[in-house]
């Protein structure tokens, strides 16, 4: 048990080592970094490669070793601070779900870069000089490195200590923390402060990552790996808090060690659930200073008007050459304009949330994954045909909205983001483990459509007029008087709950109907697969979902439908012309970020305009 517990302080101080970065970037900027742990594989990789090649290769023993650690920790620093003033220096007047989006793109991009200067092969880093070898505790043999990590966590904790409150550059940090726009109004040069900020963050992060290097393999996986741990424990130790990210890390640390040996079965959801409570029972974090008020989007127009006219006039002739053209393709372009409708309605449902709603969502996919398993947990069990599953599958998903709406709508901004994440991989980690009833991994096979369905017109057809069905329901939801409700205790909370508007209803009942069409998605989606698998409800599939949204345009009703076709469109067609889609896919979303802040439906209205 003492050794377990010493595992669970190493991983604790290492998973502290990167949250802090991410603590240090957010309370300052008020930037949720997603690239944050492509920073932490970076380190990695360049900590493997100066041990392995180079002056400090050569060098070798003590000083060649750690002159790698601390020279890969800086490089990425000075990466880091060139981020920030090339992008996202840009993009501070930007809504925050637009950095959001503008640091995935970042994500998309250094994913083919490592894999372009390193291959997909696993890099195996040496052992650390002087602490090779083991020592004995309680009978029990421990490595000598952890314990040196279990130390470094409340060293780097000391040092920003005293950086934040012994030095000018810390009390400006806290002072930004606190008030941004005072310390602009006192003549603080805001740019510098930043590039700071981000640099120190984005050292820390690298640090993480090369001090793995001598007890885990560095993988191209390592990055999503570890940006999920590294937001539970910032959420749960309080936005902006230090102290707070050392405690949630001591917490998670510990759970992963000893949640293996009481509760095997349940180790994944473990994490999230901790989680989840904290955010419902004090959604500032065990040591934050407040809940976030603002929402994490900016607010649409009260009421988006028409479709600009070149709009309407292209998509109708588009819809109109779509059907009439589908029968003379074949089976491969049918698939997929059949996976782009299902995608069209997933993106159309969380615009209902995000847009109207005001609320942000990372974790959609939970309802897109509910009404799959639905559909195809009824034909394991009940070989209920198809109707029956696209009939069950949005009840399904809109049940499992009431229950989780009920908790995050009472919440705003990232805090209501973070536990939509929190809830969205308790319901993965339940499909990943309860393998009696889902199939874990393997996942449910043959889950086909009816015999009058099977061809691929045919199911095209059926998925364009359930999709369109859907998002013409949830137009018309919009412009109805429940939209404009949900509009009005979205732009004034206080005025329109003077005139007797519940918004906590509102947004609630709004979450349940956005969670049944995305579960009619799913089921669409799996009929069309033939399969469901847990990755239906993986963090990748919400992340699609908001991106869909983001480029297409948060203020327009047009504006999913867009960023839906555009989006599937680029990232297949670049598959299929580059082994690195994944940086060309990266370059086009940040050149639209850049560019099109409000979306690539918002910059046609514009134009119109």
């Amino acid at each position: 048990m003492v050794v377990q517990g010493l595992n669970g302080l190493a991983s604790a101080s290492s998973l502290f080592l990167v949250a802090s970065g991410l603590t240090v970037i957010f309370g300052v900027s008020r930037i949720v970094n997603f690239a944050h742990g492509s920073l932490y594989m970076l380190g990695a990789y360049l900590a493997w490669t100066l041990t392995a090649h180079g002056p400090f290769a050569e060098l070798g023993g003590f000083w060649g070793f750690w002159g790698a650690i601390l020279s890969a920790a800086l490089t990425v620093a000075a990466l880091g601070a060139l981020v920030e003033m090339l992008v996202l220096r840009r993009l501070y007047q930007a809504p925050e779900l637009f950095q959001l989006l503008a640091t995935f793109a970042l994500v998309l991009i250094v994913q083919d870069v490592a894999l372009l200067l390193w291959g997909p092969d696993d890099k195996f880093g040496p052992r650390a000089p002087l602490l090779r070898g083991a020592t004995e505790i309680f009978g029990a043999r421990f490595p000598l490195y952890e314990l040196f990590l279990i130390a470094v966590g409340p060293v780097v904790l000391g040092l920003l200590w005293l950086l934040l409150h012994r030095s000018r550059f810390g009390i400006l940090l806290r002072a930004a923390t606190h008030d941004r726009e005072m310390v602009a109004a006192l003549g603080v040069d805001q740019k510098r402060l930043f590039t700071g900020v981000f640099a120190l963050g984005a050292g820390l992060a690298g640090l993480g990552g090369a001090l793995q290097i001598p007890r885990e393999a560095v993988t191209l996986h390592m990055d999503m790996a570890v940006i999920v741990e590294a937001f539970v424990v910032v959420v749960i130790g309080g936005l902006g808090s230090l102290g707070g990210a050392a405690l949630a890390a001591l917490i998670i640390g510990e759970l992963h060690a000893f949640g293996i040996l009481v509760f095997p079965r349940i180790t994944l959801v473990l994490v999230f659930l901790v989680m989840a409570v904290v955010l419902v029972l004090r959604p500032q974090g065990l040591l934050g200073r407040g809940a976030a008020t603002a929402p994490v989007a900016a607010p649409a127009p009260p009421l988006p008007g028409p479709m600009p006219g070149p709009l309407r006039w292209a998509a109708i002739a588009a819809a109109v050459a779509l059907v009439g053209v589908a029968p003379f393709l074949g089976d491969y372009p049918l698939i997929l304009l059949a996976d782009f409708s299902v995608l069209v309605l997933f993106a159309a449902s969380l615009h209902l949330i995000m847009g109207p709603g005001g609320m942000a969502s990372f974790g959609h996919a939970a309802y897109f994954g509910a009404g799959a398993y639905a559909a195809a947990l009824l034909f394991k069990h009940l070989a209920a045909p198809m109707e029956v599953g696209l009939i069950a599958a949005p009840f399904a998903a809109g049940l499992v909205g009431l229950l989780f709406g009920w908790f995050c709508v009472r919440l705003s901004g990232v805090y209501a983001a973070m536990l939509t994440l929190a809830f969205a991989q308790i319901a993965w980690s339940i499909s990943f483990q309860w393998v009696e009833v889902t199939g874990g991994d393997n996942g449910i096979l043959g889950v086909w459509p009816s015999g009058w369905a099977r061809g691929r017109l045919v199911f095209f057809y059926l998925s364009l007029a359930l999709s369109a069905a859907g998002v013409l329901l949830l137009r018309r939801i919009i412009r109805a008087p429940f939209g404009l409700a949900l509009r009005a205790q979205r732009d004034s909370p206080l005025r329109a709950e003077a005139i007797g508007l519940d918004g906590f209803l509102l947004r609630w009942i709004a979450f349940a109907v956005s969670a049944a069409l995305a579960g009619l998605a799913g089921a669409l989606f799996a009929y069309g697969k033939g399969s469901v698998f847990p990755s239906f409800l993986g963090i990748p599939r919400s992340v699609d979902a908001l991106l869909m949204v983001l480029l297409g345009g948060v203020q327009t009703l047009t504006g999913p439908i867009v960023g839906a076709i555009a989006y599937a469109g680029l990232q297949e067609q670049l598959a299929r012309l580059t082994d690195c889609w994944r940086l060309v896919l990266g370059v086009v979303i940040l050149a639209l970020v850049l560019f099109f802040p409000r979306g690539l439906a918002g910059a046609f209205r514009r134009r119109d305009a």
